[in-house]
């Protein structure tokens, strides 16, 4: 029986009825071969992708970058903060270096001021001298007010020097009197005073003192309470 080309058929004949067969060696041959028609031999032969190496290591190096960057922006806001507190701690050491001997110094101001305030101020006018008066009748005492000049000047010098490195003395009750501050004002007693109004600062027991706008000494005041 002869074979048909190119697809290895053998060609039967038997009671008439013609039909193909498929040789036994073409057949294990067949079955064997997979077909160009299957997804998963395709699938197969193609192979499965891989991640390109370059670009995962980019990705990688991006992502550090990242990282680093963060962290420097960090530690130059860490080192300028540092920066403004170190600075604001040399200031402050600065305008405060001399509160503990400001603070000892208060006490010999206040002998000083209560000295002057005690001299009483007839004492002190030459126009109230009269040669020919008997000296009880004679209010002016020079040597007096020599004395009192002298200690005013020293006062002044001395409270001049002072303010230079800060330090400042206030009276709450000069002029009309300031309204009482808590912050600035300690109230040793209250009582009603005609024409003020509550809360105003009438009398000043003990001035305050100020160092750089910090209390160094907070005055003690007689407040107004009418209602």
């Amino acid at each position: 029986m002869p074979k048909l080309p190119g697809n290895r058929l053998l060609f039967v004949q038997q009671d008439h009825h013609p039909e193909y067969r498929i040789p036994p060696e073409s057949a294990s041959t067949t079955a064997s071969e997979p077909s160009s028609t299957d997804p998963a031999s395709a699938g197969s032969s193609a192979g499965s992708p891989t991640e390109d190496p370059i670009k995962k290591e980019l990705e990688a190096k991006n992502r550090e970058i990242i990282e680093l960057k963060d962290r420097y922006l960090r530690s130059v806001a860490d080192f300028r903060n540092l920066q403004e507190r170190t600075k604001r701690d040399i200031q402050s050491a600065r305008d405060f270096a001399i509160q503990k001997f400001a603070a000892d110094l208060i006490e010999s101001i206040d002998n000083l001021d209560r000295a002057l305030s005690t001299v009483p101020p007839p004492k002190l006018a030459p126009q109230n001298s009269d040669p020919d008066a008997p000296p009880e009748e004679n209010t002016y005492n020079k040597d007096l007010a020599n004395l009192y000049d002298g200690l005013k000047m020293t006062e002044t010098i001395l409270m001049g020097t002072l303010k230079k490195h800060g330090m400042e003395r206030f009276d709450p009750s000069e002029g009309e009197g300031e309204l009482f501050n808590p912050n600035l004002h300690e109230a040793t007693f209250q009582t009603k005073v005609e024409g003020k109004e509550d809360g105003k600062v009438f009398m000043t027991q003990q001035k305050g003192f100020l160092l750089n706008g910090r209390v160094l000494r907070a005055a003690k005041v007689g407040v107004v309470k009418n209602s």
